[in-house]
């Protein structure tokens, strides 16, 4: 069994669009979060487009942090990359889904990120937190991400 979380929000901007801010201004619109943190001093996140591409963070000073490779680069309807926070084993990720649907003249941004349950129970990445509240508070962390998407999608 997997652990997994679903969001999906509806952003004011075409899929093309939604897909295109997405991936090539993901810096601009990012938001860190002290529970989700991909480092511990948050720094640019871009992507290197196309399958086998990377997400990665750039710190101030120019370190480079892989959060994962593209899994799938499916534009402008779907994209899918491994995730790992620094604070992960070395050897572990998780996966992230993102799919966008047109819906009149918005796009529905939808999220699966799967795989939490590969991460061990006393790993700092689970905050001390049981799979529900970690679960719960992963879903709040994509919520916000996509209102951030669809501000600056607009």
């Amino acid at each position: 069994m997997t652990s997994k979380v679903f969001v999906a929000l509806r952003v004011k901007a075409s899929p093309d669009r939604a897909f295109a801010v997405f991936v090539e201004e993901i810096g601009e619109w990012w938001r860190p979060s002290a529970l989700f943190e991909t480092t511990p001093r948050p720094g640019r996140l871009s992507f290197e487009p196309g399958e086998g591409g990377r997400l990665v963070e750039t710190r101030a000073g120019g370190k480079v942090f892989e959060i994962g490779r593209i899994l799938a680069w499916e534009p402008p309807t779907r994209l899918a990359f491994s995730w790992r926070q620094a604070n992960f084993p070395p050897d572990l990720t998780t996966e992230v889904e993102i799919r966008f649907e047109a819906v009149g003249e918005e796009t529905r941004v939808s999220v699966e990120h799967r795989g939490f349950d590969r991460v061990p129970e006393g790993s700092a990445a689970r905050h001390r937190f049981p799979d529900p509240a970690l679960l719960a508070r992963l879903a709040e962390f994509w919520q916000a991400q996509i209102r951030s998407l669809d501000a600056k999608a607009r």
